[in-house]
Order: structure tokens, then sequence, then C-alpha cells
């Protein structure tokens, strides 16, 4: 379902601003560099409301970000949630000062020259209070709705931004069921990726050309790349100016395999790679051959096409409370990830949920600015070379 509620003109009213580059895929791409989540920030939510403090972290500064920017990052991702700071219908707007301090974060990034990504990140889960991007609700035409007009919000609010602001969709929507995707539920992703695409194009301006970033069912590469049911959006409305030979969309994966050493929290898996030192702390599955295929599989089927690929997450919790080597084999990790997304022509973009210690994917403190973990800093910096 394709909302036309303002003219497809709408593109040409506002021109695009004169600072504003028109890069191919592998300009951008080699532009936004290794990137990092300013992750359970923005996104993180009390009771269905989401407030950068809800879930630990402190207020966010430009001292982080300066930081961030020093340790090598040329790409910040960062994950907004909306949920209860979106009104009610028909007009569904935005609590300005919510919007506000995002743009506010925004600006800390982009300022310091920076590619930012920002999405609609929570508002798709349906284990979050208030989540309501939800593929599975019976309600479609209202969210597609509501969807259209937080993106349209969105968009007017950063029309004047040159191409190093990029809008994903949205985040690891799927129905929260871990397994094959539901057909149906997997068209009504793709239109809202297809909704997305229009809204933003239909603003005009910097919006017109700006690089778009889309996923597919859960961020899963197999998913997206197999026979499941991922549709990639037209733009139809897209600047003139952009040579037709040219794509302005990007496709958005995420890579946390294999899961029990990247994400499972206990001690049982420690160790990942080639260098792994003890066969029982190594997962059976998952190792560099595995992650090859994978890039493989996103690069032949998007890259080659003329479509960007990012790997909008990924990461491994600290486990050096079971094993003291386990931080050597999460810089290996990490390496491996950033070095196959280079190989592939793609942009690796760290998780950071600001946690350090037991299970956090932390690499700075941020209440004091400093790094935590830069044996791992390097190994993504060494892979991105």
């Amino acid at each position: 379902m394709v909302f036309t509620g303002w003219s497809a003109r709408a593109s040409a009213a506002t021109p695009i601003t004169s600072d504003f580059r028109s890069l191919q895929a592998s300009q951008i791409v080699s532009e936004m560099g290794a990137g990092w989540n300013l992750g359970n920030q923005l996104e993180a939510t009390v009771n269905g409301t989401p407030s950068e403090t809800a879930w630990g972290n402190p207020v966010i500064t430009t001292e982080l970000i300066k930081k961030v920017k020093a340790a090598g990052f040329k790409t910040i991702r960062i994950p907004v949630s909306y949920l209860n700071h979106i009104g009610s219908a028909p007009n569904y707007t935005i609590n300005t000062a919510w919007l506000d301090r995002v743009k506010t974060v925004v600006d800390y990034a982009y300022n310091e020259g920076l590619y930012v990504v920002i999405n609609i990140h929570g508002d798709g889960f349906n284990s979050i209070q208030g989540g309501w991007l939800l593929v599975n609700s019976g309600n479609q035409a209202a969210i597609k709705e509501k969807y259209e007009r937080v993106w349209q919000q969105i968009s007017n609010k950063f029309i004047n931004y040159d191409e190093r602001l990029i809008f994903e969709s949205m985040n690891e929507v799927f129905d929260g069921t871990y397994g094959n995707p539901n057909s149906a539920y997997y068209a009504n992703l793709n239109a809202y990726n297809q909704i997305f695409v229009d809204t933003v194009r239909k603003t005009g301006g910097n919006n017109s050309a700006r690089w778009l970033l889309i996923p597919g069912w859960n961020t899963n590469i197999d998913y997206t790349v197999g026979n499941y049911g991922f549709v990639l959006p037209t733009d139809t409305y897209r600047s003139s100016t952009i040579p037709i030979s040219e794509k302005r969309i990007m496709i958005s994966v995420h890579y946390y395999s294999p899961w029990d050493f990247a994400g499972e929290e206990n001690g049982n898996i420690t160790q990942w790679g080639a260098t792994a030192t003890n066969p029982s702390k190594k997962s059976t599955w998952g190792q560099e051959d595995y992650l090859n295929a994978q890039f493989n599989s996103v690069y032949n089927k998007f890259v080659t096409q003329g479509y960007p690929a990012v790997i909008g997450e990924f990461g491994s919790i600290d486990k050096t409370a079971y094993d003291s080597t386990n931080n050597v084999y999460r810089a290996a990790f990490a390496k491996a990830v950033t070095s196959t997304a280079k190989t592939y022509k793609m942009v690796p973009v760290y998780w950071d949920n600001g946690y350090n210690g037991q299970h956090g994917f932390a690499l700075f403190n941020r209440s004091n600015n400093t790094v935590t973990q830069q044996g791992i800093i390097n190994a993504i910096m060494q892979g991105i070379q």
C-alpha cells in the first residue's frame, strides 16, 4: 500500500542545496569507513516512552562523539525510538522536544564531519511496550498511515542536511518468531520500505537524492538474500539529477553469528576463529568460512547490482569473567567482520550499548568519555584498512 497524499512533483519544489554531493555507491561506502552505534540511548524506553537515560546510560555529550571520531570511526548510527512521543491520529505529531533532541544529537556527529544514520528503532519490536510498527498486527492500514506521517516529519526536520545523513527505514522488524518468515508479514515489511522511500523522496530537496537504507526480515542475511519474500522498493520519486544507471538505496543487515559466541550470556563459548586454543570453547559453526559466505551472498545479490550494503550492527559481548582470553577473540571477530565487509565493499557498524563489564558491548565509557576496549577498536581499524 503506497500513500500519495501529496504531489509527486513536490521534490521539484525545494531545490537540492549546493553543498549536497551526489556520491556513487563505491564513493559513499569508502567515505563511511567503519561505523559505531550509539546504542541504548535514543531508543531506550520506559513504559513506552523513549528517554536517552532510561537504560542506564548518561546524557549524550559532544565529548563522547569527539572521542568516537578520534578513535577512527567515520560513521555513527543513532538508533531512535518514537513510541509514545507520537501523537494521535490523524496527524501523528511527534513531540517537538523529542525531535529537537534527536536533531541535537545528530548535530553532535554531523558537525564533526561524520556520516550519521538515523532510524525508527524500537517502534518495530513486539517486545517493547508501545511498539506499533508490527508486521503481524491486523490493523495495517492505520500502521502505514502513521508510519508515513512519522517519516514525513523526520524527513522535513532534516531536509537541508547533506549526503552525510542517511535515513534507515526501521530496525529488526519481524513477527517476533525466530524461523522462516511468514510471507504475508514479509509483504507488510516490504510495504513499509516502499512507503518510507516514497515519503522521504516526496519531501523534496536533499531528501530527493539522499541515500536511503532499508532492511529485510529482522535484518537477517539469509532472509534478505534468499527466496523468502524480500522485495526491493522502487525509487520512482528520486531526483532527476541522479544518473539513471545509479542507485540511491542501501541494504541493511546485522551480523551476530555465531550467537553462542557473540550474544549468548553464559561462559560456554568464549573463543572464535582459527586462533582459538580450546575447541570446547569454540562454536561448531559461524567461523571465518561462514562469515565469508554470508557477506559474499550479500555482495552477489545487492552490491554487484549497485546497492551498497551496511552491516548496521555487529559485535560480541564481554565474557572475560568466564575466560580471561575472551577479548582476544572478540577483537579477532571484530577484525574479521570488518575486513570481510571491506573485501565485499560493505560498511561495518559496531554495536555499542554503552555497558562495560560482563555481557557488555561497550568500547567506551560514556560517563568519562574514555576508551575501554582499545584492542577491539584497533582490530576494527586494522580490518577497514
